[in-house]
């Protein structure tokens, strides 16, 4: 294989870090998880504990300090080559696509209140886009914000929404003027303590079971004006913005689960008899593990040159949304091929590779569905 030369000494130290923390913290809790629809608040201030949400976010609000991109891929790759699907989408979500939002847009008041808890994981966080009636086409969602001077009054619903139930805090895509359509977004911080705000119960998902995803309700909420996200009317342009570095996680997630899955299948087909020998010395299995290890390390390639034009600031939607559809594409066709290397086996829960199978088909579907994707890179070639 390819060594990796994105990472310098120190940076793969602390992949072995993050490595031994996710074994010890993480694998052996998944299972109760998994029963319980969600990660357990305390593994979320272990994490804050160990230093590892929000790593970007200032020492003035609590956090290291570390802008450099890279030790933030390094806990995404290595939580999705866990196999632990829950922890893997909700970490990620809360520091490097929510937080950005209040790091960038936030004012003062904002920063001081939410990011000290979001880095130390006392508080959970959320973002809200979708709506029942509006997925990928965020510029026809419905929530509404009317100004009544001090502050905004929030109605409407989202649903979908990863870390909702136990998120402490949710960034809420709503309509300031829906006469304006994309330019009448805006971006609204609302919390627990907000009356009128309630939460429905976890979904019952196909895959990340562990992933506490539920729908959101907003019925009269006063939120105050100083929870605007930047200026009023420019929510859909930040949420544009943002959403390359959302898609480059979500490939991130996908090229480590498929790395994992990969690695496990190895190791099974070493043990695993037939025919009075390890099915490894079979030429199907032999053939299929060398394809999946060539397009697995195809993807690598891709998503490590998608890591520096984003730590170089280089890195155009059209280049997102190509990371994001083929890596999330790869991903579920590696943990179909995997599982059918287990035979029976694969099929059940217990095995890690039937988790991997069932965790990757949504992949292809949030941060914008991969038809989406391709609409967005077409556009990009064909201007």
């Amino acid at each position: 294989m390819v060594e990796r030369t994105i990472y310098n000494d120190e940076q793969k130290m602390f992949a072995q870090s993050v490595r031994d923390f996710i074994a010890k913290e993480i694998t052996p809790n998944n299972a109760q998880w998994e029963k319980d629809h969600m990660v357990s608040r305390e593994s979320w201030l272990k994490f804050g504990e160990a230093g590892l949400l929000c790593m970007q976010v200032s020492e003035e609000y609590g956090g290291l300090g570390i802008t450099d991109f890279r030790y933030n891929a390094i806990i995404t790759e290595e939580l999705g080559r866990s196999g632990c699907a829950g922890p893997a989408v909700g970490y990620p979500l809360h520091s490097d696509i929510v937080s950005p939002y209040i790091e960038h847009y936030g004012n003062e008041a904002t920063k001081k209140k939410y990011l000290p808890k979001m880095v130390t994981g006392e508080w959970i966080a959320a973002i809200a886009m979708t709506e029942p009636g509006a997925g990928s086409d965020l510029q026809n969602i419905r929530t509404t914000a009317v100004d009544k001077g001090d502050h905004y009054l929030v109605n409407g619903s989202k649903t979908f929404i990863t870390n909702g139930y136990l998120s402490d805090l949710v960034v809420v895509a709503v309509k300031t003027d829906p006469s304006k359509g994309a330019k009448g977004t805006s971006l609204l911080v609302i919390d627990n303590s907000m009356k009128g705000y309630t939460k429905g119960k976890p979904f019952e998902k196909v895959g990340l079971h562990a992933q506490d995803t539920c729908e959101l309700f907003f019925e009269n909420v006063e939120v105050p004006k100083e929870n605007l996200l930047g200026n009023e009317g420019e929510g859909f342009k930040y949420m544009m913005t943002e959403l390359s570095q959302e898609r480059l996680v979500v490939a991130l997630s996908a090229i480590g689960a498929a790395e994992g899955t990969v690695e496990k299948t190895v190791q099974y087909t070493k043990e695993r008899m037939a025919f009075g020998k390890p099915i490894a010395e079979l030429q199907n299995t032999r053939f299929k593990l060398a394809e999946q290890a060539t397009e697995v390390q195809v993807g690598r390639i891709f998503a490590d040159q998608c890591i520096t034009l984003h730590c170089d600031k280089k890195l155009d939607q059209a280049t997102a949304s190509m990371a994001k559809y083929w890596l999330t594409d790869l991903q579920s066709k590696v943990a179909d091929e995997c599982l059918q290397l287990h035979g029976g086996y694969g099929y059940m829960w217990e095995y890690q590779v039937a988790r991997a199978w069932a965790d990757a088909r949504v992949q292809r579907i949030y941060a914008g569905t991969n038809e989406i994707m391709k609409e967005l890179i077409a556009r990009h070639i064909l201007k």
